[in-house]
Formats: structure tokens, C-alpha cells, sequence
């Protein structure tokens, strides 16, 4: 016998909010890259280049973003059952990639100008990087509200304050340039970009892998799952019990079960599910679970555990 919660989790970010905050943070974004990309040929600053590469990739990355949350909003199907609530997932994880290979050329590149300074214009630089960080700031508060929502406004945020912190190193380096006249301030800014960008992103990698991985979710512990299910009158054992996450927000739990046998001739079992996923919702948070339950003496015909 088996039983389903169907606390499905519609993710906020598939609303038609958070898909208007991301069109603004693009129309936003696009705007600080041709500012950039600008002022970078002019100044010759490879900080200020260094963050309008970094911000192409945010354009990216945020049009995957958006591409995303209107797949997240789409009803499921019966060829997708769960929808598309995995697309946010794999947003999060190719806009982390595409992140690392920015941040490695930033540091690559910055290494090679520390050891041969170009000229640097400090003025335009200063210039261009005041209205990069005008723009980056407007779209942080924009994501701002919907950060924590899933993965996918997530590392759209994440990208949008890397940008801030960016045009800030920016900022510091053309004022070190124009009153020292000390050139090296540009790779230096483009080496601290570059450290910001790294870090962030493979924290963001990993939990997307663990998810596309069927990890069990961050904070679930099945151990102390399997006790409190024991605790349930008439439970005797706890097998193949497994539980993964299918985006942000939405854990799903199976598990067999067994019971006494008296409890499938008593007619127990309606109770005892009620029971035992309200114990599931409760103390873990996992509103979508399959319980089988099984007769004690149905261990002789069960298949190799996998637990």
C-alpha cells in the first residue's frame, strides 16, 4: 500500500514576479555591459574589462534565468510529471560554469599585466565604473526580495552582486591610478574580482550537482528519519529508504515499511499512513512521500535492500 503527499512546491520563482525581476535585472544588465565594454577601450583598464566579461556572462546567465522560470511555470505533464521544475537547477549549474571560466581568465589575464602594466586612463575608468556600480546596485535591489526563492534567483543574484563587488575594485584601482599613478592597481582590482567570483561559484556548483545528483537533501538526516518512523505503533523495520530533492523546495521521500501482519487484516494501514506522513511533514518538512507497506512476513520475497 502506498501513499502520496501532494504538498508539490511551486517554486516563487516561476511567478510572473519573479519572471519581471528578471527581465528588468537583464534590461539593467545589458545597459552596464555596453557602459563597460566602453569605457574599458577607452580608459584601456583590464579591471574594467575584466568586469564587462563578467557582466557578458551575467547576460548570459540571466537569460538562462529567465528561460528557466518560464519553463518552472509550465503545468506537469504526463511525459514530465514534475514539470520543469528541474530546469532551474540546470540554469544554476551552466551559469556556474560559464562564472569559473570567467574567473579563471580574469585571474590568468590579471597575472600577466602585474608583470607588464599597461597604461591605464584613471579618469575614464573612475568614470565608467561609477555608472557600472549605479546599474549593478539597481539590480541587486531588484533580486534582492527574491534571492532565497530557489537556485535559480539565486545565482542570478549571486551574479548581479559579484557585478557590484566588481565595479567597486573598479572604482578603488582607477582612484589608486589617478593619484599615484601606480598602474598595477588594475590587475590588482581584476585579481580581487576574480577571488570574488571563484569561491561564490563553486559553492553554487556543488549544490546544484548534489541536487542533479539525487543527493539526499542538505538537513535531512534518514537516520533520524528511520527512528521516528520506528516510533509509529506497529512499525517493525524501515527499508530502502531514500530521499533527493527535485529543485528548490521540493524533497521527495520513499520508503517500505514493515508492519505487523494483524495490521493488514485489521484495516490499520489507512491510519497508520495518515499517521506516518504527517510524521514525515511535520519533523522533516518532506510534504511529497511513497510509503509501501509491507507484512513481516514479506521479507522472504523482498529483492536486495539498497540501504
Amino acid at each position: 500500500m502506498s501513499g502520496h503527499g501532494h504538498g508539490h512546491a511551486t517554486a516563487a520563482a516561476s511567478g510572473s514576479g519573479g519572471r519581471r525581476r528578471l527581465s528588468v535585472v537583464l534590461a539593467i544588465t545589458v545597459t552596464v555591459l555596453v557602459v563597460e565594454v566602453v569605457g574599458a577601450v577607452l580608459s584601456g583598464s583590464l579591471a574594467l574589462l575584466a568586469d564587462a566579461a563578467h557582466v557578458l556572462t551575467d547576460v548570459a546567465g540571466l537569460l538562462l534565468a529567465l528561460g528557466a522560470a518560464v519553463l518552472m511555470g509550465r503545468r506537469p505533464s504526463p511525459r514530465r510529471t514534475w514539470g520543469w521544475h528541474r530546469a532551474e537547477v540546470v540554469s544554476a549549474a551552466l551559469q556556474a560554469l560559464v562564472l569559473l571560466a570567467v574567473g579563471a581568465f580574469v585571474l590568468v589575464e590579471a597575472v600577466r599585466r602585474l608583470v607588464h602594466p599597461p597604461e591605464v586612463a584613471g579618469s575614464a575608468m573612475a568614470l565608467f565604473g561609477a555608472v557600472g556600480l549605479v546599474g549593478n546596485l539597481a539590480a541587486v535591489a531588484v533580486l534582492a526580495g527574491a534571492r532565497t526563492h530557489d537556485l535559480n534567483h539565486r545565482a542570478a543574484f549571486l551574479e548581479v552582486v559579484n557585478d557590484a563587488l566588481g565595479s567597486v575594485a573598479v572604482l578603488v584601482a582607477a582612484a589608486v591610478v589617478a593619484l599615484t599613478g601606480w598602474t598595477r592597481a588594475d590587475p590588482v582590482a581584476s585579481l580581487v574580482i576574480g577571488a570574488l567570483i571563484v569561491p561564490r561559484t563553486l559553492v553554487l556548483l556543488r549544490e546544484s550537482v548534489e541536487v542533479l545528483l539525487e543527493s539526499t537533501p542538505r538537513g535531512l538526516d534518514l537516520d533520524d528519519v528511520r527512528q521516528h518512523l520506528l516510533e509509529v505503533a506497529h512499525v517493525r523495520d524501515v527499508h530502502d529508504l531514500h530521499a533527493w530533492q527535485v529543485a528548490t523546495g521540493l524533497p521527495v521521500l520513499t520508503a517500505h515499511v514493515v508492519v505487523d501482519d494483524a495490521c493488514f487484516v485489521e484495516g490499520d494501514q489507512p491510519a497508520m499512513l495518515d499517521e506516518v506522513q504527517a510524521c514525515l511533514a511535520g519533523h522533516f518538512d518532506v510534504e511529497h512521500s511513497t510509503i509501501q507497506f509491507e507484512a513481516a512476513g514479506h521479507a522472504a520475497h523482498e529483492h536486495a535492500r539498497h540501504d
